[in-house]
């Protein structure tokens, strides 16, 4: 996760109050849930020190008239006296529980451990006149969560068919045919650029008909290739299974994640022995202080004993947050952008 995204709520003047409500089923007493679930944080809040101030704020997001899904997706909320400066979703897992903290900084490593752990994938479902594309988050042990979706349809003039026949006529609507199929290829590559240079996708999922999704990736560019994956799973007819493509998309995060994870240990490994990594609150609180840090590496499972200050530190600096699954010295590690002076 690029943690210059919560710069602004950082620069804000605290003290911070910090709200996660965990996602729930949708239930058609949703929004009263929500408001008894408020209250209990919302006394948590004002024990701790909250004021009217910051407490009515929040009132107003969280008591706001919303229904269906979107009253039971988790949602992370940071609010100061003078206004809430962050309402994101937050896909905690069914029985992670509601939060409320009332500190100086607020406590966001729960929702950059989320976000750190997400794999963006751009779904591609291919047929010869064009493409579904849907841009997708993935959370760990979560289904996929549907950022946006779009349809493309191919600009060929020409039928994508071809017709039965023979001799001559048949030769020319079959490459009439096979013209249209690639014209509506290039169109669909086009968009997808488009696209993942907005979304910034970390691995493209091309599904569909075969010859459909072969001339898309043909059309790609040379250097979108490693970060390509076909499946045969899902497409756009009706017998095509929606569950069978959330799977292997859910696959694809899996194993995408993996390799991270193992990357991101041979580089802390190769770092410490080059002097461009370290572990540990004190030598990463004094890295970040530096400017020194490029990503920082949080502990799967084990939060740091200053989360929120590295956090905040590091946020200004443009750093970026990884989780890792090995241990660090007091759960917490940084690649360096360059070795420190004594």
């Amino acid at each position: 996760m690029e943690l210059a995204e919560l710069r602004r709520v950082y620069d804000q003047e605290g003290p911070f109050a910090t709200v996660y409500l965990e996602g729930r089923s949708p239930a058609e007493d949703a929004g009263a849930q929500i408001r008894l679930r408020w209250d209990a944080l919302r006394e948590r809040l004002r024990a701790d020190g909250a004021g009217d101030g910051v407490l009515e704020r929040l009132d107003a997001e969280l008591v706001s008239a919303r229904s269906g899904e979107e009253q039971a997706d988790g949602r992370v909320l940071v609010a100061t006296e003078s206004g809430v400066v962050l309402d994101a979703p937050w896909d905690a897992a069914l029985g992670s529980g509601d939060d409320a903290h009332w500190t100086t900084l607020p406590e966001l490593g729960a929702y950059v451990r989320e976000k750190a752990r997400a794999v963006r994938e751009l779904v591609v479902i291919a047929d010869q006149e064009g493409a579904h594309v849907r841009q997708e988050v993935i959370a760990e042990q979560h289904e996929p969560q549907e950022v946006d979706a779009e349809e493309v349809r191919g600009g060929a003039v020409e039928g994508v068919h071809k017709p039965r026949g023979g001799a001559l006529s048949h030769k020319q609507n079959q490459r009439r045919a096979d013209e249209a199929v690639l014209r509506n290829a290039k169109d669909v590559a086009e968009h997808v650029r488009d696209v993942g240079a907005r979304f910034r996708p970390e691995v493209l999922v091309l599904a569909g008909e075969v010859q459909a999704r072969t001339a898309i990736r043909r059309e790609l560019p040379a250097e979108s290739a490693p970060q390509v994956a076909e499946t045969d799973r899902g497409g756009l007819d009706r017998g095509a299974s929606d569950e069978a493509l959330a799977d292997e998309l859910l696959r694809i995060a899996g194993d995408l994640s993996e390799r991270r994870a193992a990357d991101l240990a041979d580089r802390f490994e190769s770092g410490l022995a080059h002097q461009l990594a370290v572990q540990g609150d004190e030598s990463v609180a004094h890295a970040a202080e530096m400017g020194a840090v490029d990503t920082l590496l949080l502990q799967d499972g084990a939060p740091a004993s200053r989360e929120a200050f590295l956090l905040r530190t590091c946020a200004r600096t443009d750093s970026s947050a990884e989780v890792v699954r090995r241990e660090l010295d007091d759960g917490v590690g940084a690649l360096l952008r360059h070795p420190l002076t004594a």
